[in-house]
């Protein structure tokens, strides 16, 4: 038996870090995506203001199997 999978996009971000970015990301695409197998951050950015880190961003690549 073979399977199929697909690669979506998404940017996710927070004001406490990285690691809560990827892990609300991957949350908020479990609720629309069903079978996630992994995620490869793309890119990881801070926005700053006044000298101070306000929101850590992500770009990822999430890869979920499709249903037969």
């Amino acid at each position: 038996m073979s399977s199929v999978a697909k690669v979506v996009e998404l940017t996710s971000m927070s004001k406490k870090s990285f690691e809560d970015a990827i892990e609300s990301g991957i949350a908020r695409a479990s609720k629309t995506l069903d079978n996630i197998t992994g995620a490869w951050v793309q890119d990881m950015k801070v926005d700053v203001e006044k000298g101070k880190i306000r929101a850590y961003r992500v770009n990822m690549k999430v890869t979920f199997v499709l249903k037969d």
